[in-house]
């Protein structure tokens, strides 16, 4: 599988590097020393546990990095799985083949490469367990200037340290802030505020 997909990305544009994991243990899969890279292709096949592991330890050394999972098949509650985790990217293997040259490229700008009905199931999701918590924000005007500041740099994808050095302020303050933002949008987790606020730019 590996040397299939490294043809795929073999048209000029694409520097990959492959690697083989020994081991498929979460706690050695935390540990593993991994090269850096804007974006991380990684195979599925395992538990997923397993999978979820060694997303932990890729985005724990590279935050600003964007993954992308390939897997025989994908159910709903994987894909939420997946995504909750931080994944922007999932293909079967059948779909990876022909569509891997040009989701990369997406992915690594910052967008996502998810099928449509999968996404809007995920954001669903994310709506309805928002549902009933106190405080919500259904328009910019509820957020404070440097909320809506720590918020575009999230849409951006951009780390905690990244917001920090761009908006000169502390790494701490950037967290109270991600922190607040979480709360007035009535969700728990980075990759569903950004999900949530993509969905509704989008509305009408």
């Amino acid at each position: 599988m590996l040397a299939e997909f490294s043809r795929a990305l073999a048209p000029p544009g694409f520097q990959t590097a492959t690697r083989h994991l020994d081991s498929m243990l979460g706690p050695e899969l935390r540990k593993l020393a991994l090269p850096r890279a804007p974006v991380y292709v990684v195979d599925a096949h395992a538990s997923a546990s397993a999978t979820a592991a060694l997303m932990a330890n890729l985005l724990e050394r590279s935050p600003s990095a964007r993954v992308l999972i390939v897997a025989e098949k994908f159910s709903s509650n994987e894909s939420h799985d997946l995504l909750r985790l931080g994944a922007k990217g999932l293909l079967t293997y059948g779909e990876a083949r022909e569509q891997l040259p040009r989701a990369l490229p997406l992915v690594a700008s910052g967008g996502f490469w998810v099928p449509r009905s999968l996404l809007s199931e995920f954001v669903d999701a994310i709506i309805n367990s928002s549902r009933g918590r106190r405080v919500k924000v259904e328009s910019a005007a509820q957020l404070s200037r440097r909320e809506t500041e720590v918020l575009d740099s999230l849409l951006e994808n951009l780390a905690n340290k990244e917001i920090a050095s761009r908006l000169n302020i502390s790494e701490r303050t950037v967290k109270f802030h991600v922190s607040n933002l979480l709360s007035k949008f009535g969700v728990r987790r980075r990759a569903d505020l950004i999900l949530l606020c993509y969905q509704r730019r989008k509305a009408p």
